[in-house]
């Protein structure tokens, strides 16, 4: 188990204070693609400068440090118990060091729970890797802010209010609504992990592993992969720009995933996140 902690510590430091390179990459282009004296531009300056600062310093590139997700693929015979604890206990060393903020909060009491540790707190997502002889854990962690979560929506087709019907033309329509929905209240320019199918649940936790996915990689299935380049475009031909103050960068990727579905439902989900994707990767040997 002690051998988990130090990795972990460091990994959920690196996600907290430091932002992948393709996303750091893609808020410089936005930055140098906006008009000069705008407030996109002025916006966008100063979130770069923000993530040059957190990185140098090593302090969290955002005051909501967000809810913890640990995303853990692994054959049959990794030791998921310890695992667990590991992580809490990483957990809890970097609350302890200010590199994570008290998010924990009881619904019913209404207390903080003051160490990131509570009912499902952190978040694990476990996948069976193929490999049954492997010794090797691929572990990834995302910090995911409350006020990019509160902008996540579920649609269930057909939506008369929308005109939307049970194809992908309707997921058009759903994911951009969700897009105006969300202006000046999700910390523009998002990234969004769309889901396609499933049932509730499964439909959001197919949306947020969409975020995991690389910038530029495209939907595996043409449609798909269709899809999601227009719906950047689109979205960002919206003008609602960095922060909603207008401009030319709403949205920095669109990643849309499906499952399959019971046929008296066909749910969209969207999850928002903020310019601010905190992911970061390790693999564990054990």
């Amino acid at each position: 188990m002690t051998d988990f902690i130090e990795p972990l510590l460091a990994l959920l430091t690196r996600a907290s204070t430091c932002l992948p390179e393709q996303v750091t990459c893609a808020l410089e282009r936005a930055c140098r693609e906006e008009d000069e004296g705008t407030p996109a531009k002025s916006v966008l300056s100063t979130i770069c400068e923000n993530i040059r600062l957190a990185d140098e310093r090593r302090l969290p590139l955002c005051q909501d440090t967000g809810m913890i997700h640990f995303f853990v693929t692994a054959p049959p015979s990794f030791p998921r118990k310890a695992f667990r604890k590991a992580a809490e206990e990483a957990v809890v060393e970097a609350t302890r060091r200010g590199l994570l903020r008290q998010n924990c909060v009881e619904s019913v009491s209404g207390r903080n729970t003051g160490n990131n540790l509570g009912y499902v707190s952190p978040v694990f997502h476990w996948e069976e890797s193929d490999d049954e002889e492997s010794r090797q854990a691929k572990i990834s962690v995302m910090l995911k802010g409350g006020g990019s979560e509160n902008m996540g929506i579920q649609y269930s087709l057909p939506d008369a209010s929308l005109g939307a019907g049970r194809d992908l033309e309707g997921v058009r329509k759903c994911i951009l609504d969700a897009v105006y929905r969300a202006q000046g209240k999700g910390c523009a320019p998002g990234v969004l992990g769309v889901a396609i199918g499933g049932d509730r649940a499964g439909g959001c936790e197919e949306a947020k592993a969409q975020l995991l996915r690389a910038f530029g990689e495209r939907s595996a299935d043409p449609q798909l992969a269709e899809l999601e380049t227009r719906c950047l475009k689109e979205a960002n031909a919206l003008g609602i720009g960095p922060m909603g103050l207008g401009g030319k960068c709403t949205l920095l990727e669109v990643f849309i995933g499906a499952r399959t579905r019971h046929p008296a439902s066909f749910f969209v989900t969207v999850c928002y996140n903020c310019w601010c994707l905190r992911r970061q990767s390790i693999t564990l040997e054990f």
